[in-house]
């Protein structure tokens, strides 16, 4: 049983650790694409509407795998699988 506590300590740090850096890296490139985007927009302002599809695009995109890693660490979070490989080896061992 404390091995599986230990299990179940060490997934909150990871699943804590994937939303932080998910949430940091998609900040820091959404801030990223909107500074360049304002920056080529001063430059060139006959190109906004084709750079504003374009920026919108890759801000979902960018969301998206944000998205995609909130999703597994949810699944850790409910339905560890590494709980249940435990509780097999403990089942079996008893």
């Amino acid at each position: 049983m404390e091995l599986i506590a230990h299990v179940q300590g060490l997934t909150a740090i990871a699943i804590g650790i994937i939303i932080g850096l998910g949430a940091l890296g998609a900040c820091l490139g959404i801030a990223l694409m909107g500074a360049k985007f304002l920056e080529s927009a001063a430059r060139q302002p006959e190109l906004v509407p084709l750079l504003q599809g374009r920026m919108f695009l890759l801000a979902g995109l960018i969301d998206a795998a944000f998205i995609i890693g909130l999703a597994v660490a949810l699944l850790f979070a409910f339905s560890n699988p590494l709980i249940s490989v435990l509780q097999a080896a403990a089942a079996a061992a008893h």
